[in-house]
């Protein structure tokens, strides 16, 4: 009888865990005399592969450690340059088959509007967590002087670009944002991964589809119906690779990550990794189970078991743009939404849905406030509330795009914008976190818009 084969969100959390515990490892035990035990005086050179008189006795073991390390971020970043490769196609051609499949402009005015609603909802419930949390814990009335002014000036660089980035789109304004969903050439979005601009053109060019006699726009269906299977065949092959990947990013994050300044802001971690944890748990649960039918409710188990590849890649990743192609495959083979509902609802999720991050933003511009001393009245919580909302809305879904964002709330409420420095020093780990939470509700999103069309679980 053969042996049962482990599935591969077992396979990828092994991994996950591995990756963890191999890295600490590394962080704790390769210190600086382990290199010099090994001839290398200067680390930083050897491995960046820079002649050094430090390093002249550095034999063949150290070649061999350098070797490993090269090989394990090499494997990392080829599996999230795979996934970032598809991504692009699947938002364009998995979108446009989704709004041409449904046939008529009521229909997609009806799922299009269900989408927007639920966005709309689950965005609201996270800045209501965030200020509540943010109001209550006050992380940042936990933070002496002294450790602020210490991250600042480790971090003060990185925070001067991340200002000047903001500044740069602050300048659009709101119009000048709005305008540019729209691309002059649609050609350059999808060659720069434009993603906001990607789904404004597979939206319309599926609409133009939609107008035209079925048997004119079946050839085109026909194209990008075969196109987006085969990307699905394609991710099912990288998705081999991910528990060996998984384990090589994190690993390696991991074991550059020092706990440093960490300390210092351990409060407004905790408080931000509640808040994603209250709508990962609690919020997106609940959503679910009262908007599926008794018959086949979506529980709490069903989801998580269905979601778990694309969440560790999500964690480690921290980008929803890279995790797409998986979060597709999980909605729909895991969680059996129909295909047509996951292609429109999944690729806007990753542009206009971004729970994890307005949750983020909010309780970083609520801790600096209380660490800078300044009062904010009610209508500066609201406004704090409504500008996280507004501008995690098109983020791109790339690693720490949020920061940039953050900067101009910041500034709406006269907050020093050199505090995201302070912010820089647990990014990272919370970027993993959010990330997740991105992710988990573009596939929340799907599984209600599918339950309210009474098509869950529906073999189509």
């Amino acid at each position: 009888m053969p042996r049962p084969r482990l599935a591969l969100h077992w396979k990828v959390l092994i991994a996950l865990a591995l990756g963890v515990t191999a890295g600490a490892l590394v962080h704790e035990l390769w210190t600086p005399q382990v290199w010099e035990s090994l001839g290398v005086k200067d680390p930083a050179a050897f491995l960046a592969h820079k002649a050094s008189d430090q390093n002249a006795a550095a034999g063949v073991l150290a070649e061999g450690v350098r070797f490993v390390r090269a090989a394990t971020e090499f494997i990392g970043q080829l599996f999230l340059r795979c996934l970032r490769f598809i991504a692009v196609p699947v938002v364009l051609f998995s979108l446009v088959l989704a709004v041409a499949q449904v046939g008529d402009l009521r229909t997609i005015g009806r799922v299009g509007g269900k989408t927007l609603l639920c966005f709309a909802f689950t965005l609201a419930c996270a800045v209501a967590i965030a200020v509540a949390l943010g109001a209550l814990v006050a992380p940042g009335s936990l933070v002496t002087p002294e450790a602020r002014d210490k991250i600042i000036a480790e971090y003060g660089n990185r925070a001067t670009e991340v200002v000047s980035n903001a500044a740069q789109v602050r300048e659009q304004g709101v119009f000048g944002y709005l305008l540019n969903i729209v691309p002059t050439n649609p050609f350059s979005a999808i060659a720069n991964a434009q993603m906001l601009q990607v789904v404004a053109t597979a939206f319309l060019l599926g609409v133009g589809l939609t107008l035209l006699p079925r048997e004119k726009a079946a050839p085109v269906v026909g194209v990008c119906e075969a196109i987006t299977e085969a990307i699905m065949k394609v991710v099912e092959l990288f998705m081999l690779a991910a528990p060996l990947a998984v384990f090589c990013l994190i690993s390696q994050f991991v074991s550059n990550v020092g706990l440093g300044a960490l300390w210092s802001v351990l409060a407004f971690a905790a408080c931000v990794v509640g808040g994603l944890g209250l709508i990962l748990f609690l919020e997106y649960p609940l959503l679910m189970y009262f908007t599926t039918r008794a018959g086949n409710r979506m529980t709490p188990a069903r989801f998580f078991r269905g979601m778990a590849p694309a969440m560790t890649v999500a964690f480690s990743s921290s980008s929803s743009s890279a995790t797409l192609p998986v979060t597709i495959q999980c909605a729909r083979d895991g969680l059996k939404v129909p295909p047509d509902i996951v292609n429109f609802v999944c690729p806007m999720g990753t542009t206009l849905n971004m729970d994890g991050t307005a949750l983020f933003q909010v309780i970083s511009v609520l801790f600096l406030a209380q660490l800078y001393g300044v009062e904010l009245t009610l209508a500066q919580h609201i406004t704090v509330g409504l500008m996280a909302a507004v501008v995690s809305v098109g983020v791109p879904g790339l690693p720490s795009a949020s920061i940039i964002m953050m900067a101009i709330v910041l500034d709406s409420v006269g907050v020093p914008t050199q505090g995201v420095a302070i912010i820089l020093a647990v990014d990272r780990v919370l970027d993993m976190c959010r990330t997740i939470v991105n992710v988990a509700g573009d596939t929340t999103a799907c599984v209600v818009v599918a339950g309210s069309e009474g098509r869950l679980g529906k073999d189509e």
